[in-house]
């Protein structure tokens, strides 16, 4: 679905009358590959490179040097461009930024409708769209008084609406409260399952992360650490050198590993935990 090769780009770096003055890479030679039907995460701190990288699959950006491929297609073909954003959605952090109707069903008919799909088709896929993110009781509100959850479901609706074959979501739950980062994630998650729809999630949450087929650590535009959640949150320590926390749990099972007790490391779950520890305790 997506593959880069020696993926690189660069931005000018501009004094304070704006002349250029040099220039600054953001990513540099970046090789990742994603099978359809993948939940990928890629993760980073701030400046790390991941959401410039985000911007290229929907080619939003496009190489300095190097190639993406987004479902076969190379972004950096003009005539490819249609394609390219026909088959990879965005959702971003902030949903306004996004959310342009002024109710929930015509912002999520507005992709189709650029896209030419015929009208009776686009009231079909709001409609299918908003039952899938479980907002279609608000199909006739303002998107205004919904809370920051919701509107980023209806976000999600209006990518979803378009019928991508890969949705890339970067940062969509920076800015919502823990029920409403649960609600968004578990949303993708279900539309993932019943679509067959490729997702790439953006994140800083290592909580988001731990049901991801694979995960990419991202530091100053190069991808430094690639495997399952398992094999990237048993790094603990070469995580923390990247600025990166772990979940709660797996910090707590590292802890209790460097003490002297033998359990699992990468530990992603309570109750996997739970169950290191029982079994400790059982072969006492």
């Amino acid at each position: 679905m997506v593959r880069t090769e020696n993926l690189v780009f660069e931005y000018d770096k501009r004094d304070e009358e704006g002349n250029v003055i040099g220039k600054s890479r953001a990513i540099d030679e970046v090789n990742i590959d994603v099978e359809a039907g993948q939940f990928i995460a890629i993760l980073g701190h701030n400046g790390s490179g991941k959401s410039t990288f985000a911007k290229h699959i929907n080619a939003i950006l496009v190489p300095t040097e190097g190639t993406m491929w987004v479902n076969g297609r190379n972004t950096k073909e003009p005539q490819e461009l249609w394609k390219v954003r026909q088959s990879a959605g965005m959702v971003f952090q902030n949903p306004d930024n996004q959310i342009i109707g002024t109710v929930v069903e015509e912002d999520v008919g507005f992709g189709p409708e650029n896209l030419g799909v015929p009208t009776e088709k686009i009231w079909q896929r709001v409609e299918d769209s908003l039952k899938a993110v479980g907002m279609i009781e608000y199909r006739h509100h303002s998107p205004n008084k919904l809370s920051g959850g919701q509107k980023q479901r209806v976000a999600i609706a209006g990518v979803i609406a378009m019928r991508p074959k890969c949705i890339v979501l970067d940062e969509p739950t920076a800015m919502l409260d823990p029920n409403g980062r649960k609600e968004v994630l578990r949303t993708v998650q279900e539309l993932r399952k019943a679509e067959k729809i490729t997702v790439i999630l953006i994140t800083h949450y290592m909580e988001e992360v731990i049901d991801a087929d694979k995960v990419f650590v991202m530091d100053h535009g190069h991808v430094v650490m690639e495997g399952t959640p398992r094999e990237i949150f048993s790094r603990v320590d070469e995580l923390k050198k990247y600025r990166l926390d772990v979940p709660q749990v797996t910090m707590l099972a590292d802890e209790i590993r460097k003490r002297g007790l033998d359990i699992p490391a990468g530990i992603l779950r309570k109750e996997e935990l739970v169950e290191a520890l029982c079994q400790l305790k059982s072969n006492i």
